[in-house]
């Protein structure tokens, strides 16, 4: 059974679409990154998740209970994009409180609560007041008190934001680690270059919906173009490969293959070996997440929108939900 799965999960707010159809699955023990411009709609994902959000439509499980389910948060951690904790506590009052929240016994607060902050790498300003903690040292405080109850899930809004590029390193080999004991890391980042380093399966979302999904590796494969690289000092015969058909272009110390439809690499690989040429490097190019990102965005952005329904097809299509308490008063 899943961690997390949504089906064809819709959320309006007034005439904005938040979410439009969004299905996605989240394995035990992985990573998983979802990705998107401002308003793309994944902090409301995440609210929904966590049962922050009612009104709905679509299925959203989490733990193998519909989201929101009270009991299920207890084994849930959560970092928020905008957290403002009260800046008269310290570090060390601060996770005291929340370890309190959780039903934690004094005793096992005491002895938690400064591995938590060595482990977050700001154990030496526990007791220093949150307002004279830098963004970077409240982003740490949070994932600390993200993370004290030990959960199953944890949900991180943009964790790295504001951090400085040893807090970044510091926080992916702490959610690595965590992935190693068994949790399950949900993140929603726009800094493209972490996630790339850290998460096994990514989503793009954009207006609401899900443009692309799939393993880093296989996204970001660029099927067709290969980098080659001989023994030092060696070249590659590039005019006897053009006589072949292959378009071949040196970059730096090594050489790009672009095959067409009826190439394969294995005849470079052949007429290399035949030369005498000792092959060091062969490998099939890839692009950034980033550019990954860009050109997903670029190539939707440029396609004209579907008509809109009118509002009595809508009504006729839209399974309307009660509304929350928590809604109506937003």
């Amino acid at each position: 059974m899943p961690v997390l799965e949504t089906r064809a999960l819709r959320k309006q707010y007034g005439e904005i679409e938040a979410l439009a159809g969004v299905s996605l699955k989240v394995d035990e023990g992985e990573i998983y990154g979802l990705l998107g411009q401002n308003g793309a709609g994944k902090t409301t994902l995440i609210k929904i998740m966590l049962g922050i959000t009612g009104g709905w439509e679509g299925d959203a499980m989490l733990l193998g209970e519909t989201a929101g389910t009270s009991h299920v948060r207890s084994r849930v951690g959560y970092l928020p994009e905008d957290h403002q904790f009260p800046d008269y506590h310290t570090g060390y009052s601060l996770l005291d409180f929340y370890g309190e929240l959780l039903g934690l016994a004094s005793s096992s607060r005491s002895e938690l609560i400064p591995k938590m902050l060595e482990q977050v790498g700001i154990a030496d300003r526990m007791d220093y007041k949150i307002r004279t903690y830098s963004k970077g040292m409240k982003q740490r405080l949070g994932i600390a008190q993200a993370l004290m109850h030990r959960p199953d899930v944890i949900f991180l809004d943009e964790p790295t934001d504001g951090v400085d590029p040893v807090g970044r390193r510091d926080i992916r080999e702490l959610l690595l680690d965590l992935k190693k004991r068994g949790s399950t890391i949900f993140i929603n980042s726009h800094l493209l270059g972490e996630v790339e380093l850290i998460c096994d399966r990514v989503a793009i979302l954009m207006k609401g919906k899900i443009i692309r999904e799939g393993e880093i590796k296989t996204l970001t494969r660029q099927e067709g173009q290969f980098l080659i690289g001989l023994a030092p000092g060696k070249h590659l015969p590039v005019t006897d490969l053009a006589s072949m058909g292959y378009d071949v272009s040196p970059v730096e110390d090594r050489w790009e293959v672009r095959l067409r439809d009826d190439q394969n690499i294995d005849a470079v690989v052949d007429f290399v070996r035949s030369r005498g040429l000792n092959l060091r490097h062969l490998v099939e190019k890839r692009q950034t997440l980033e550019e990954l990102f860009l050109e997903t965005h670029d190539g939707n952005e440029n396609k004209p929108e579907k008509p809109r329904e009118s509002k009595r097809e809508q009504s006729e299509n839209v399974k309307v939900l009660k509304a929350t308490d928590e809604d109506r008063a937003s």
